[in-house]
């Protein structure tokens, strides 16, 4: 099977996560048709962690990631010709969206190309997204209207797909996951004596790092507690609490050596779609303390294996609480693997999308050269 995948932003999650389908369907060929985020990791570092065996790759110059009139048809229209070459040379069994931006206009694209077999993952609701009523009506309108146009939805985790459905579109929902396989079953071992708090992704705003920030500060002056933020992004400003380490952007495996190492994982977003960080700091028998937030709502249960939080002072008082019951981080710990294995385990999940792509017979083989200039 050929699957077409159309990712803008071809970096961090969304990446990993288009990458993940493409080691768990070695058999199928995955093309994917992608943008850059050069601040983030330049596409051809992104193209080195995908399998060379099953993965081909099509730039897609012209997609950009805010909202441009003029910018957004010009990378419509780049794509309506991209899919509908790939389509001409039955290059195409299902299209899979990754991400709102590609959702939007590759529902548009696929729609003007005659190609039905389309899936979308949001990967975060973009109306979860706003700052203000006017902002998330001004989203939900566009996911209706792009709802409109055909294909299926399908999200990363159950919260997300609540959220879809309270505002009346249709959707279904496959947990992320992650690979187990070859994780030790014991915490690893501390190499200092700090108690650490570590997040990884984007500093931007739906990451909300005032407020990680704000929880980092209290701690200034207890040198035994440090934060650590695996990452960078246009959010850096704000991380200025003395006791915060910002590390910059890692390749996959310091992110993972980071997350098992400290002491409790800590998510402060706004909104997510299910954070394979934070997947991660399960596997590694880690608690989580993550925001009450689509997302992060399906990775915790409280008390169990870490705790939701609605502001400053209740993550400041859990996190108060993880350092003087050094005993309950283990049990939490746990909890955290044997979730992540029962429910977020990628060989499980991820092979339920295959059913979800329509098995159609391959009419070209894979060797065959793609042609799309």
């Amino acid at each position: 099977m050929k699957i077409v995948h159309v990712i803008e932003p071809f970096a961090s999650g969304v990446a990993f996560f288009v990458k993940s389908l493409a080691e768990t369907m070695p058999d199928d060929t995955h093309i994917v048709v992608h943008g850059e985020r050069k601040e983030v990791m330049g596409a051809a570092e992104v193209k080195k962690l995908f399998p060379r065996e099953n993965a081909r790759f099509v730039r897609w110059k012209s997609a950009n990631r805010s909202i441009n009139p003029v910018k957004d048809v010009m990378a419509l229209r780049e794509l309506y010709t991209i899919l509908r070459r790939l389509k001409e040379n039955n290059f195409i069994d299902a299209v899979h969206l990754h991400s709102s931006k590609s959702g939007f206009l590759g529902r548009f694209a696929c729609r003007m190309a005659g190609i039905s077999n389309v899936i979308y993952t949001p990967h975060g609701a973009s109306f979860l997204s706003g700052r203000n009523l006017l902002v998330r009506s001004f989203y939900r309108r566009l996911e209706k209207l792009g709802s409109s146009l055909g294909g299926k939805i399908v999200c990363c985790s159950e919260s997300e797909f609540e959220a879809y459905r309270k505002i009346g579109i249709k959707a279904s929902f496959i947990n992320n996951g992650i690979s187990i396989s070859g994780i030790a079953t014991k915490p690893a071992e501390k190499n200092r004596n700090k108690f650490t708090i570590v997040t990884s992704g984007r500093i931007v705003p739906q990451k909300n790092p005032s407020l990680f920030n704000n929880i980092a500060a209290y701690f200034e002056g207890l040198d035994q507690f440090e934060f650590i933020w695996v990452g960078d992004g246009d959010g850096r400003n704000l991380l200025t609490a003395k006791n915060v380490k910002v590390t910059g952007w890692e390749n996959e495996e310091k992110v993972k050596e980071v997350i098992e190492s400290c002491d409790v994982y800590l998510s402060t977003s706004h909104y997510e779609g299910l954070s394979f960080s934070a997947l991660h700091a399960l596997s590694y028998m880690k608690p989580v303390l993550l925001s009450n937030c689509v997302g992060n709502r399906d990775i915790v249960i409280p008390g169990m294996n870490g705790d939701l939080f609605d502001n400053k002072d209740e993550a400041i008082s859990k996190i108060l609480k993880y350092y003087n019951n050094a005993d309950m981080l283990s049990v939490m710990g746990g909890f955290s693997r044997e979730l992540c294995e029962q429910e977020f385990d990628r060989t499980n999940n991820f092979t339920n999308y295959r059913n979800i792509y329509m098995v159609m017979p391959d009419s070209v083989g894979f060797n065959d050269q793609l042609s799309i200039a």
